[in-house]
């Protein structure tokens, strides 16, 4: 069982619950905007927590969230700025912190309907640029379909550096695991696997789908003898998300997960072997704390 890594938890709604200006369709670009130290108090915080990998707050440095107009002007600098904010947070920690650079959706979370992949490539490419000189590892985040893992696989293909392919899942607890594209979890992993990738993570759904995603992802890798792939989990604590959801019109609704709660399911991934886990929206610095503490346990 590979050594467990303690990634950092869920930016956005950790800057709105520290007050950080934040509303839609802005989401965690909005402080980046107004008031960048709240981006660096939050990458703090989980980094005090005992994260050793935090992740770059570009998720919201797209069209989809700016608007055209302003992604055009400022969504390269935002972006570069997200990643020098992070680089200096992980540079001044006291114990070894990795900078991940974000690529995130770009026609917005859960929407593979949306998804249009020439006009990702550039916008991805914009973001990969613009944070490639401040980080250590790459994550495509919250990835919904095929289609978007492709092009996240065309964009990442001229680095050296780690890189990490982060689905999101339907949040059916029935059968296979399945994308917000209703695709099999085991079929975009086989796709992965022809290329040379360093990881497959899940995040951004709740915590009881993720189960069966890791068993159908080892059913894939053994089969494949795939043994030195890092596994990673970073869930929410949305309730499950309605097909019909659609993004930057309706604030997902949340439940109170406790850390302790959160915790027995990190267990349960890590037994199935994520070694990588962390927390997306809503997962705070207390639930990272969780997660430390009981890492240090495995170590003693």
């Amino acid at each position: 069982m590979k050594e467990l890594t303690i990634l950092d938890g869920g930016m956005g709604r950790e800057l709105k619950r520290i007050g950080a200006p934040f509303s839609q369709p802005l989401w965690s670009a909005q402080a980046l905007i107004e008031a960048p130290h709240y981006v660096t108090q939050t990458h703090q915080s989980f980094v005090d927590a005992g994260a050793q990998l935090i992740t770059v707050n570009s998720y919201a440095c797209v069209p989809f969230h700016l608007g055209e107009r302003l992604f055009v002007e400022q969504g390269a600098n935002l972006a570069t700025q997200a990643a020098a904010i992070a680089k200096e947070v992980a540079v001044s920690a006291q114990h070894k912190v990795q900078v991940v650079g974000s690529l995130p959706p770009a026609f917005g979370s859960y929407r593979p309907d949306l998804f249009d992949a020439d006009n990702a490539f550039d916008i991805l490419n914009t973001l990969f640029i613009a944070q490639d000189q401040h980080v250590d590892a790459w994550l495509g985040e919250t990835i919904s379909s095929i289609a978007e893992a492709k092009v996240m696989l065309k964009v990442l293909a001229s680095t050296t550096k780690p890189c990490h392919f982060s689905f999101t899942l339907s949040d059916d607890l029935s059968g296979k695991a399945k994308l917000r594209s209703g695709e099999l979890v085991t079929e975009a992993i086989e796709i992965l696997l022809a290329e040379e990738i360093t990881g497959i993570f899940f995040n951004c759904s709740i915590p009881e789908v993720i189960e069966q995603a890791l068993k159908d992802t080892q059913q894939v890798l053994q089969a494949k003898q795939k043994t030195d792939l890092d596994i990673g989990v970073f869930a929410n604590s949305f309730t499950p998300i309605p097909k019909d959801h659609k993004a930057n019109e309706a604030v997902q609704g949340y439940r109170d997960l406790l850390p302790l709660d959160y915790l027995g399911y990190a267990k349960q991934w890590y037994a199935l072997g994520a070694n990588i886990i962390g927390g997306c929206c809503g997962i705070r610095p207390d639930h990272i704390k969780a997660l430390a503490n009981w890492q240090a346990s495995l170590i003693n």
